[in-house]
């Protein structure tokens, strides 16, 4: 209890210091909280899980994927034709529209990437949904019901839905592009997803999808839409563990009915890691660049602060010797004063970061690939003090070890 009252009271001593130093901290704490937020989600987005695996199906040879509408069946089976072939847990087609609200004005905000599917598939298939609170996965319950029931209904993204300025219930209509050229469709906001990893997704009814590339001979003379022989873009499917995913990847692969165009079956981790290719320099920058530099200065901030504090105290440090303090217990004070001010500021830093920006701005916009916004996790409420209190003990161990080998006479002599 002595020495806590010993390490506030010195703390105190110099407030201005100890006010700026707990502010760099702070600041430097929220930019290495920020960074591994977006290398955590990067981290767990493209890590290869042992269980629950889901296989990610595309055409081999095309970028985007072109394949058959009637893979669909066979792919949903895992290619199996026999009792003794191996069958997937689940699986989910993904056909791809590309849309603006404006063709007139072609920017990323205006643009809307979405997929047709099935809706009931939402929530079994979409990674990271299973886990969302009661509340949030009811309200998508209800938004999915809405889907199936309402063919023209399409559930958005947070980002999508404030650059359209529209809200849930209002109708919207999307003009095709890229690959989807020449198709507009209306369609009834009905959901939202919940804010985080699907904010820049839209999803929607593929019955609509498959009628408005049916009808649209009838607008063009009869020709059929580029994209209507080949408009399957990704099947995704879920087995149990790794063991099975390879037995099924080989199965695909080496299946006759996926052979024209061939196809490829690979971890939807390892197909993740793929679409993040050119992003990998400024993912390298940040994790070995940019959050170590924060690191060490931290550390030489913090180093500096204490080393100031310990030559202004020798005074101090020689009579506390005199009254019989122990070299050992001097470092503790040094080390202590140190520790509140790192750990004290991280920890603040880490909870102002977390609330600010997960509850006040909903996210970190940053996008990168198909993400566009990262949430703090809870984990950072411990890595701000963890920060702080490590850099202090490192700063701070020279000019503690400078602080016990005081000599009482030089101090007294000089003094003197």
């Amino acid at each position: 209890m002595k020495y806590l009252k010993l390490i506030f009271r010195n703390v105190g001593r110099n407030k201005l210091r100890s006010l700026l130093t707990a502010l760099v901290t702070i600041v430097l704490v929220f930019v290495v909280t920020m960074v591994w937020s977006i290398l955590w989600l990067l981290d767990l987005v493209t890590s290869e899980k042992s269980q629950n695996i889901q296989a990610m199906v595309t055409e081999r040879w095309s970028i985007p994927s072109r394949m058959p509408y009637a893979y669909a069946e066979p792919l949903s089976r895992g290619g199996a034709r026999s009792e003794g072939d191996l069958r997937p847990i689940d699986s989910m087609s993904w056909q791809f529209f590309i849309g603006t609200i404006d063709p007139g004005k072609m920017t990323r905000e205006s643009m809307v990437f979405a997929i047709a599917c099935e809706p009931e598939k939402i929530l079994t298939m979409m990674e990271g949904l299973d886990n969302l609170p009661p509340d949030q996965r009811e309200q998508l319950h209800k938004d999915v019901a809405e889907l199936k029931d309402n063919r023209q209904g399409i559930i958005v993204g947070n980002n999508h839905l404030l650059n359209m300025k529209k809200r849930v219930g209002d109708r919207v209509t999307l003009h095709g592009l890229s690959i989807t050229k020449g198709l507009d469709l209306e369609f009834d906001i009905v959901g939202v997803f919940p804010a985080g990893r699907y904010d820049t997704m839209a999803a929607f009814n593929r019955d609509y999808y498959v009628n408005a590339l049916d009808a649209y001979p009838m607008k063009h003379n009869g020709q059929k839409h580029p994209w209507a022989e080949r408009n399957l873009s990704l099947m995704v499917l879920k087995v149990p563990d790794s063991e099975s995913f390879a037995r099924l990847a080989t199965q695909i692969e080496n299946s006759p009915e996926f052979t024209s165009p061939a196809v490829r079956c690979e971890t939807m981790a390892s197909g993740i890691s793929s679409m993040m290719e050119p992003f990998r320099d400024l993912i390298w920058g940040m994790r070995w660049l940019l959050a170590p530099a924060c690191l060490a200065t931290i550390l030489l901030v913090i180093a500096n602060a204490i080393s100031i504090s310990v030559r202004e105290r020798r005074l101090e440090v020689a009579v506390l010797k005199v009254l019989g303090f122990r070299p050992y217990q001097v470092v503790i004070l040094v080390l202590g004063e140190s520790l509140l001010l790192g750990a004290g500021a991280g920890f603040l830093s880490a909870g102002l970061t977390y609330a600010g920006v997960n509850w006040g701005l909903g996210g970190i916009s940053f996008p990168i690939g198909f993400l566009a916004r990262f949430m703090i996790p809870t984990a950072a409420l411990w890595w701000g003090p963890a920060v702080g209190g490590i850099a202090a003990l490192l700063g701070s161990l020279p000019p503690a070890w400078s602080a016990r080998n005081v000599k009482v006479a030089e101090v007294f002599s000089k003094v003197a």
